[in-house]
């Protein structure tokens, strides 16, 4: 294809207002001179997901995928990676020019890269806070990561039973506990954090004198709590603009065909979005 045609992409969701996306797409194709590309934002919901994607022209390249569509996208996919099958999650979509559309997820290594970035290669055992959507990502990455035994921190049975599902599925030694016991996680070499704003804010007072590694996946507001008084204990604390930018460097590259993705403008393009705030 000529590379002066015009190429699109987006992010899709609902909400979709807050995404950082579009700042540390755009901040890519300016860094690797791609004039002639675009990405937007666009609130889609399941229901108007398929009319969507099926009114897509040849100049797109791309999709990113937000809650709440990272399942119901798979359906109207003609392949599936193998890194998106293991947690029945698509977050990207890559348009080939043969028309074909495939599936792929970026959280999962993503999460790895960040954890690497911090220097985070193996632990023998972490915790899970949450048993969510991301919670399934976290676990996927840990099969990677943790040689030992994953704690998932939960309110339910039903949420338990789940983690305990994704683990087996995973091949990740998974072992539940109750969420009024979340302060023990803490304790772990590792602590992935996926609950929404102001779950974690209770814990801040459990947090060890030595503590581990603390993965927090939220990114506004920025600090949490728990990674203000982590960070206060001399803890090694990852981010959720850490995943955000991982995750987007690997879609950038899929969607683009260039490698590697400017990852430190992507960054210094996310920090200034976040501190204009």
């Amino acid at each position: 294809m000529p590379s002066n045609d015009r190429r699109r992409a987006a992010v899709l969701g609902s909400p979709i207002a807050h995404s950082l996306s579009p700042v540390l797409h755009r901040a890519a194709y300016a860094e690797l001179g791609l004039a002639h590309w675009t990405y937007d934002r666009f609130e889609i919901d399941e229901q108007a997901l398929p009319g969507f994607v099926d009114g897509l022209d040849s100049s797109w390249a791309g999709l990113s995928l937000t809650m709440p569509l990272k399942r119901v996208v798979i359906p109207l996919l003609d392949s599936v990676s193998e890194t998106a099958s293991s947690v029945e999650a698509v977050n990207t979509v890559v348009f080939t020019e043969e028309g074909r559309r495939t599936g792929d997820n970026t959280d999962i290594p993503g999460m790895i890269a960040a954890l690497r970035e911090r220097g985070v290669e193996k632990v023998e055992s972490a915790a899970v806070l949450g048993a969510g959507a991301t919670a399934s990502s976290a676990l996927a990455a840990l099969s990677e990561v943790c040689a030992g035994p994953v704690t998932a921190y939960v309110r339910s049975a039903e949420r338990g039973r789940e983690m305990l599902g994704w683990g087996e599925r995973l091949g990740v030694d998974v072992r539940t506990a109750d969420w009024a016991r979340a302060d023990e996680a803490l304790h772990a070499p590792l602590v992935i954090a996926t609950t929404p704003a102001g779950t974690t804010d209770a814990l801040t007072g459990a947090v060890p004198e030595r503590p581990g590694t603390l993965f927090d996946v939220l990114y506004e507001p920025w600090p949490t709590a728990l990674a203000a008084a982590w960070t206060a204990r001399g803890g090694s604390v990852v981010g959720g603009l850490d995943l955000l930018v991982h995750q987007a460097v690997l879609q950038v590259e899929l969607m683009t065909g260039r490698v590697p993705a400017p990852l430190a403008a992507m960054r210094r393009a996310g920090e200034a979005a976040l501190a204009a705030r």
